[in-house]
């Protein structure tokens, strides 16, 4: 089994913080995301690896347990490395030897973006399931995973499908779901090592997107004018996520001004009438280049 780099694959140091393996994930998700890069076999595979490469460097377990596998990988590479080769026993997980017959998180990794061969070796046991102690009837075990979506499909509302066995799952995304937004599927697993049923927690994460920013159900894009409309008045074209609209910009707005437009953002989670807002944030481009007339009209203007 080959061993994978994951910190080579985010390009971030191994002392990084979580706060800057979130922002790198961020970026690289956006540049590889199969949406921008359709057809794009190459892009689809970087993307599925940021994706693992997150999973295990964001979650402290996870990161903890690799690091320690890679302190005894390069130990054994600079050693020369033993005949018979790197002892993986050593580190893959006992329901991966077991081959366990319930739900792993490869079983979703084939619908929600693919995990690797060593990623369900060595991880594949620390996907969780809650066991009762006591004498009360126990509760349904819990396995939680992370699902990505488009600001659109937030907007929308969406579904994604997945495998669990020989049965094909379809679990809708209401409208309104923003990152941390948890979905259920109650008893989707039926049964797990513990021969409970299991429910399956979605947890939502909205991708980056290149138009907007995203606070809970409001908005913010950014609107190029020319200067001549910033200081006269005039309009603008902005987009959002229900099509184009125009934009009234009053006469002297200042560069940065934000203008709000009301429920054009992202539709509430409980009331989907509901929508936030949306705040264009006015850029004005100023003129690089002037022709002598329009130099000429600029100096008569500062001489007033």
């Amino acid at each position: 089994m080959e061993y994978k780099d994951y910190y080579k694959v985010l390009g971030v140091e191994r002392d990084a913080s979580q706060d800057t393996i979130k922002k790198t994930y961020r970026k690289l998700a956006m540049k590889y995301h199969p949406d921008q890069n359709r057809g794009n076999k190459q892009a689809e595979e970087k993307f599925k690896d940021i994706n693992e490469a997150y999973e295990v460097l964001s979650d402290p377990k996870k990161r903890e347990r690799y690091d320690q596998l890679g302190s005894s990988y390069s130990q054994w590479q600079n050693q020369g490395g033993a005949q018979g080769g790197f002892n993986w026993d050593d580190w893959v997980t006992n329901q991966q030897r077991e081959r366990r017959s319930s739900v792993d998180v490869n079983d979703f990794g084939e619908s929600f973006g693919g995990f690797s061969d060593f990623f369900s070796a060595i991880f594949g046991g620390m996907t969780g399931a809650s066991r009762s102690v006591s004498r009360q009837p126990a509760k349904p075990s819990v396995i939680e995973q992370k699902v990505q979506i488009t600001v659109a499909e937030s907007y929308t509302g969406t579904q994604r499908q997945f495998q669990i066995g020989d049965r094909k799952i379809e679990v809708k995304i209401p409208a309104g779901a923003v990152t941390g937004t948890k979905v259920r599927m109650a008893g989707a697993v039926p049964s797990t090592t513990s021969g409970q049923k299991a429910d399956i927690i979605l947890v939502i994460e909205v991708l980056p997107d290149a138009r907007f920013a995203i606070q809970g159900v409001d908005l913010t894009t950014e609107v190029k004018v020319d200067l001549y409309t910033a200081v006269l008045g005039g309009a603008a074209t902005v987009s959002t996520l229900s099509g184009d609209v125009r934009l009234t910009i009053p006469a002297g707005t200042q560069p940065g001004q934000k203008i709000r437009l009301a429920g054009r953002g992202l539709p509430k989670l409980k009331d989907n009438k509901e929508f936030g807002d949306l705040f264009a944030v006015i850029k004005v481009e100023i003129p690089r280049k002037l022709s002598d007339k329009q130099r000429k009209k600029f100096e008569e203007l500062k001489s007033l």
